[in-house]
């Protein structure tokens, strides 16, 4: 069970979530703590290299970037660098659609 589970089973639901994420892996476009509302994903060939997603990567939950898209797999990433990996849609909940202080 990670930080964003009750998030994702509420995305699953088809609603939105609002959250205050902590780090820094993603300054310059959410800085900590800073409240982001995230909606479910309707249509996953809406989803383009830039947006923010709430997703599963190995087992762990993260706020982080479209890197790069090849067919129906996703690079996901920081905003300052680093790549968490490759996955697939099902592994993304959310996208970021709002980001407020």
């Amino acid at each position: 069970m990670g930080w964003a589970t009750a998030y994702i089973a509420k995305l699953k639901e088809g609603e939105s979530v609002s959250f205050r994420p902590r780090g820094h892996s993603m300054k310059g476009k959410i800085d900590s703590s800073q409240l982001c509302t995230v909606e479910p994903i309707k249509d996953v060939e809406t989803l383009s290299k830039g947006d923010i997603v709430l997703c599963k990567i190995n087992g762990n939950h993260y706020l982080h970037l479209i890197k790069a898209i090849q067919g129906q797999r996703y690079q996901i990433g920081k905003n300052r660098g680093g790549i968490n990996g490759w996955i697939g849609s099902n592994s993304i909940y959310g996208k970021c659609v709002r980001i407020e202080d």
